[in-house]
């Protein structure tokens, strides 16, 4: 089974991309995805499948990304573990669960507080449609 490509032509450097521009590209590719294999994999199956694509696409994708935290001169090495970063500008968090919780959406808005990262999605692989499973979350902001 092979995963139709997301057509997007990148008409300037992905390092000039603005945040949203790469929302539409990951958006696109979890709704591709989504649709030829439908919900229930493992994370980690969508998250191999994501980033390939992203990267197949033109962008910049790290996957498992230790981050660093300091609180009041106590530095923790891997604060947290960011499922994605694109372009070094949007964070990815991947589920594959029935709903998502509050909670998870959370998680995010504090992982883009703590790296000054403006745009962050929460994606569940675990919806029957892609739509519900897309949740956009903005520094200071949840929707």
């Amino acid at each position: 089974m092979e995963i139709k490509k997301v057509s997007h032509k990148v008409t300037k450097p992905q390092s000039k991309m603005n945040e949203n521009e790469i929302g539409k590209i990951i958006v696109d590719s979890a709704v591709s995805i989504h649709k030829e294999l439908g919900p229930g994999l493992l994370e980690t199956v969508y998250e191999v499948i994501l980033s390939n694509e992203l990267e197949r696409c033109g962008l910049s994708v790290k996957r498992q990304l230790s981050v660093p935290i300091e609180y009041k001169g106590i530095k923790f090495d891997e604060g947290f573990r960011a499922d994605m970063l694109v372009e070094n500008k949007v964070i990815i968090e991947l589920k594959s669960v029935e709903s998502v919780s509050k909670a998870h959406k959370k998680q995010v808005l504090t992982y883009l507080r703590l790296t000054g990262h403006k745009l962050g999605y929460l994606l569940n692989f675990g919806e029957a449609l892609m739509k519900d499973g897309i949740s956009r979350i903005i520094n200071g902001y949840i929707k």
